[in-house]
Formats: structure tokens, C-alpha cells, sequence
């Protein structure tokens, strides 16, 4: 069994805080959407929102699961060899040969930055040997996300009845595709010139964010008649990312902006927690030391609202009944941050020093003089 305990220890000062860091922020934009969402990259908590939940078809927004799930199952250095399938889909395009041999990599940016459907296809079927399978890599990675509401049936988004989102889900996909380096690399970059296939191809990036919005890094335009005008959109300013999503949205990248502006100037981040901070001790039997730190092993940081109180509290859960040996770093059990009672940040707890076995011997006479004391 785990042992729970509220660890106002770690907070004592801060259970309730008073973030009174500035005027209270002007109200949420109105945004003119189908749909519309803005959270913080790592907690996932909602900035703004808009019919956040609405079931919306996403045109090539589709593709930031797509690039997820290629880059999570190839090695960027892969060769392609493009099927004839892929060859004159519809819609916008890397312009590939059937036949033609293109690296992943190559081909993830003719998919990011060119929104290339060909692209999709192609990597698709490397992937999974056919669209049918890629789409199901993608709706089960959509769930380990909680992306609930969002089904895919292409790996491009060419209209299909089926295959939906909403603005809200589609934020947690890029949210979690962000946290990836090579993603964000590749949704980052301006331009891009290719150096495999049987052709150079020069790319430029059709997110203006990047170049119009100030910690603007990253990523993914779409349109189709059906979808109308959709962008998924990321900024970081601050040590703060925060990612949004709008569909069906005419003026995209002013609703982008107005979101984003919206979001740097009513919230900031707060770190609650360091890495390698000493959380709480844990109890060892049969080892050299009875008792032993525990830090954390990464840091939590949070968003606030600016000028508001937040009631943060934080709960430690440990290893009971722990002996000995037990090395540095080892896993001896986790700290939650909640924030008005809810889950905003969790870290695992990692031993801070050793405690080794006891020889018999030993161990008899730490007993006996634990008696004698």
C-alpha cells in the first residue's frame, strides 16, 4: 500500500497564494469560430475557449497527429519509397513521384510545410502499411492523449464524414506533439531545402505566426470548403508555451493573435517545484541509513492568472515498507501539484543518496543499541 499525506511542509507559506502580480487582464476575445481553444502547453489548462468541444472537421490540422505518429515509429533518416497510392492525391502537395525515394525527414517537412496530402499518404502507408492501419496508430494515440471527442480516417484530412475533432482536442494533439524535438524542429522552421528525392524542393512554411507573432513556434495551417479556415498555433514567451487551436475560422491569424495576447498578458508561469528539491524523507529498514531524502525529479511549473488567488496545495505519495538496498535515484514515489483541487502538475520522487544493506552483524548491533538508547 502507498502512503498519501498532504505535504504542507513543502508549501506551508503558499497553500493559499496571493499571485498579485498585475491588473487583472482585459476579458477572453470574442472569437469568430466554429470552434475555438487555447491552453497551457504542459498542464493542459484552458486560457480561453469557444465552443471548445464542438465536433468540427480540421482539413490538414489532421497532419500534426500524422507527423506524431511517424516521428514516434520511423527514424528521421529512413528512406520512403513513394507508393503509386500517394502519387496525385488531391489538394495540396509535395509533388511526388511514384517510385521516388525521399527520407522521412524530407518528407515530414513536405508535410508540415507544404501541407503536401501526398506526403501523408506516402508516410502513412511506410508507416503502417496502409492508410487504414496508419488511422488506427492515430485514433489510439488520440486517446493515450485524451483527445476523446476526435476520430481520423485519413492522414491528411481530405474530407470524410468520420473524421473529426474538436478545437479543444486538436490543442492536446499539438500539445503533446510540441513536447517533441524533432516535431517542434520541424514545425518551427521558416524554410527548408531538401536533399533526397529526385528533385531539390525549396519549402516555405505556410504558418504566418511564426514570422507575425513575437515567441511565434509553431503549427499547422488547413483549409478545405468543408473545415473552412483552421490554424493550430504555439508561443512561448517567458518559459510559458501556450498552444491554440481555431476551427472554421476566417480570420485565422488574427483570432490567433487576439487568443495568444490574450492568454501572455492574463496568465504567467510559477514554479512550484524544483528540480532536485528535498520533498520529504522516506523511512528504509536493514540499511545503512534509516532514513533518506527524497527530491524531485523534475520541476513543475504552473500557469496563474495574474492578479488572482489560487488555493495550490501539494500531495506526496511514497514507497511504504521500503528496505534496504536503495540506490541514489532510485524511484521511491511522486508529489502532485492541485490547483483549486485539480491535478495541474505531478513529478516522481527519486532517492537522494543511498542506503545499502546491513550484514547480519551489523544489523543485530544497530537493534541492540536502538534498545540501549
Amino acid at each position: 500500500m502507498n502512503a498519501r499525506r498532504t505535504a504542507a511542509l513543502i508549501l506551508a507559506a503558499a497553500a493559499l497564494m496571493a499571485l498579485n502580480a498585475g491588473a487583472y487582464a482585459e476579458n477572453a476575445p470574442d472569437i469568430a469560430a466554429g470552434g475555438a481553444a487555447l491552453i497551457e502547453q504542459y498542464t493542459g489548462a484552458v486560457i480561453c475557449a469557444k465552443e471548445a468541444h464542438k465536433k468540427l472537421p480540421m482539413a490538414s490540422t489532421t497532419k500534426i497527429m500524422t507527423a506524431l505518429i511517424v516521428i514516434e515509429n520511423c527514424s528521421l533518416g529512413d528512406t520512403v519509397k513513394v507508393s503509386p497510392k500517394a502519387y496525385g492525391v488531391e489538394g495540396s502537395s509535395m509533388y511526388l513521384n511514384a517510385g521516388e525515394e525521399v527520407s522521412v525527414e524530407d518528407m515530414l517537412y513536405g508535410l508540415m510545410l507544404l501541407s503536401g496530402n501526398d506526403a501523408a499518404v506516402a508516410l502513412a502507408i511506410h508507416t503502417a502499411g496502409s492508410v487504414e492501419a496508419f488511422a488506427a496508430l492515430m485514433n489510439a494515440r488520440a486517446e493515450e492523449i485524451g483527445a476523446h471527442n476526435t476520430n481520423f480516417v485519413t492522414p491528411n484530412g481530405l474530407h470524410d464524414p468520420e473524421h473529426y475533432t474538436t478545437a479543444y482536442d486538436l490543442a492536446l494533439i499539438a500539445a503533446e506533439a510540441m513536447k517533441n524535438s524533432d516535431f517542434r524542429k520541424i514545425v518551427g522552421s521558416t524554410y527548408h531545402k531538401t536533399t533526397t528525392g529526385s528533385v531539390i524542393r525549396y519549402m516555405k512554411n505556410k504558418n504566418k505566426i511564426l514570422w507575425q507573432y513575437e515567441g511565434g513556434c509553431g503549427v499547422k495551417t488547413g483549409f478545405t470548403k468543408a473545415a473552412g479556415r483552421c490554424l493550430v498555433f504555439a508561443a512561448e514567451r517567458d518559459g510559458m508555451t501556450l498552444i491554440g487551436a481555431v476551427l472554421s475560422c476566417p480570420d485565422m491569424f488574427n483570432a490567433a493573435k487576439a487568443m495568444l495576447d490574450y492568454g501572455f498578458a492574463s496568465f504567467r508561469t510559477e514554479k512550484i517545484i524544483s528540480a532536485g528539491q528535498s520533498i520529504t524523507r522516506i523511512r528504509v529498514s536493514g540499511g545503512t541509513k534509516t532514513a533518506l531524502a527524497a527530491e524531485a525529479k523534475d520541476d513543475i511549473i504552473i500557469p496563474v492568472r495574474i492578479g488572482e488567488s489560487a488555493d495550490i496545495r501539494t500531495e506526496v505519495e511514497t514507497r511504504s515498507g521500503m528496505n534496504a538496498p536503495v540506490e541514489k535515484g532510485e524511484d521511491v514515489g511522486s508529489v502532485r501539484v492541485l490547483m483549486d483541487g485539480k491535478l495541474v502538475g505531478e513529478t516522481r520522487l527519486l532517492a537522494a543518496e543511498d542506503s545499502l544493506s546491513l550484514k547480519f552483524g551489523q544489523y543485530l548491533r544497530k537493534l541492540l543499541s536502538g534498545w540501549a538508547a
